[in-house]
């Protein structure tokens, strides 16, 4: 498989044409890498996508704001404002999906990147293939409209609610609240969420959350990092003590179990 940043790959390698669902959905691509920039752009463009592109991280954060994109194809080695600032400034009004082009190879860079916020990340050299299909899924999960925040209001349990301990998570709106006030979660975050409570108690391995929200089963056991650090964000937001969890329980050498609390609806216990 040809590899980024040696030659293109053509359209008839087996890409699928996204314009079916995406309506020319935007995508910001940030690299300051010109033939890294012209693969991307073309590519993503016979995929049906409208494709704004940046060199450096303050003409990123500029379009960003003018463009509003549905979706960031981010580096992490930028001029000006590098990669990391970019996304730590983004998700401060936004949660827009990230997806992170490293050529780091240390996996605390990594796990840096998705701490800020970041959605999923690939090491370069990559295929256009990959990067495609990885947008593609995170395009399916998120749904339109996926960087505008709204208000948060209570709803009553039973209709797409439900409740963990003190938490209202409204799967409708995808949001949730302690109290009224809502807590910021991502997109991903909040898909982790909803799929480790879908069958409260159950173990879910975590090579299986890899496969369901991220697209793609783990190669290799640094891929299974992402969930790790999903799972402490998510603690962070939603746990009084993160380092003694009571929602979201580890079982070692496996996975993640919800805790049995709460309210939970027939039609979300499937």
């Amino acid at each position: 498989m040809t590899e980024l940043g040696l030659s293109q790959q053509q359209h008839s390698d087996g890409l699928v044409n996204q314009s079916s669902f995406n309506h020319m959905t935007s995508i910001l691509v940030v690299d300051d890498e010109p033939a890294v920039l012209k693969v991307l752009m073309t590519r993503l463009k016979l995929a049906g996508y409208q494709v704004l592109a940046a060199k450096d991280g303050e003409e990123a954060l500029d379009l960003f704001h003018r463009e509003a994109p549905d979706l960031v194809v981010l580096d992490v080695m930028l001029p000006k404002i590098d990669g990391f600032a970019v996304c730590r400034r983004i998700r401060a009004e936004s949660c827009v999906p990230i997806i992170f082009l490293t050529a780091l190879e240390a996996i605390s860079e990594k796990v840096a990147g998705l701490d800020l916020g970041a959605d999923d990340y690939l090491s370069k050299p990559f295929s256009p293939k990959e990067l495609e299909a990885r947008i593609a899924t995170i395009l399916r999960r998120v749904g339109p409209a996926a960087s505008i925040a709204e208000p948060a209001r209570e709803v009553p349990a039973g209709q797409g609610v439900m409740k963990l301990g003190d938490l209202v998570v409204d799967t409708n709106r995808r949001q949730v609240s302690r109290g009224g006030q809502r807590i910021g979660l991502t997109y991903t975050e909040f898909s982790l969420l909803e799929l480790l409570f879908r069958d409260p108690g159950k173990v879910v391995p975590r090579a299986e959350i890899l496969e369901q929200l991220w697209g793609y089963p783990p190669r290799r056991a640094a891929d299974l990092r992402v969930v790790d650090v999903y799972v402490a964000r998510l603690r962070g937001k939603l746990e009084p003590d993160p380092r003694n969890p009571e929602l979201i329980l580890t079982v070692r050498g496996i996975g993640y179990a919800s805790q049995r609390t709460g309210d939970f609806p027939a039609a979300l216990t499937v």
